[in-house]
């Protein structure tokens, strides 16, 4: 099954199409700019169905506690998410996992190898899906239960939204415009190539 989601080396006859760069400066404002606007979407008319205020002020060491608390889970969050995708390309292809964090992306590739469009979809979409499910329960749960600890789990949604918008932008050229099923992508973490047949150069 591994033998058919990747290639240990490209096919002759084909040729880089796109390109993505997540450290470069063009492709870090782009991701920068989404994610907030992505995360501010989600938190704001999440936090207004309920008294957050009201909440905090009424315990502030509870308060204080929920805070700590957000921010251990926002650091877990990040490594759990790339941790998915590794999982996922482990997997699926056996290969060496590249782990990696920069200023403005962390990352897990598959460098030395070029997969296939489908390998490529269920690891990109592999955290999203899992956190969205796991994150949406809590929040439902915790909307009845405790408001601090729903403004938790809703900033944790907000900045799973914006962190998976690298790998949604790239699921989405997938489905939109590349969805021959020829297509390999080589993935190094912060860059993601993508390859068809007699396609000429790529597009920086």
């Amino acid at each position: 099954m591994k033998a058919d989601n990747f290639f240990e080396e490209l096919p002759q006859g084909y040729r880089e199409a796109y390109h993505i760069n997540a450290k470069s400066a063009k492709w870090g404002v782009i991701f920068t700019l989404g994610s907030l606007l992505m995360a501010l979407a989600v938190i704001l008319p999440c936090l207004l169905a309920v008294d957050i205020v009201g909440a905090a002020s009424s315990d502030s060491l509870a308060t204080l506690i929920a805070l700590i608390v957000l921010c251990v889970c926002m650091i877990a969050y990040i490594v759990l998410h790339e941790l998915v995708h590794g999982a996922a390309y482990k997997a699926l292809t056996g290969a060496k996992l590249t782990f990696g964090i920069t200023l403005t992306v962390a990352f897990c590739g598959v460098p030395d190898i070029y997969v296939t469009r489908k390998t490529a979809l269920i690891a990109l979409l592999a955290p999203f899906t899992l956190f969205s499910i796991i994150f949406g329960a809590l929040a439902v749960w915790l909307y009845f239960v405790n408001a601090v600890y729903y403004a938790v789990v809703i900033v944790l949604i907000g900045l799973h939204f914006g962190g998976c918008i690298g790998d949604l932008f790239t699921a989405i050229l997938l489905f939109a415009k590349y969805r021959d099923k020829r297509l390999l992508m080589r993935d190094t973490g912060p860059e993601q190539f993508f390859y068809l047949p007699g396609e000429g150069d790529a597009v920086k």
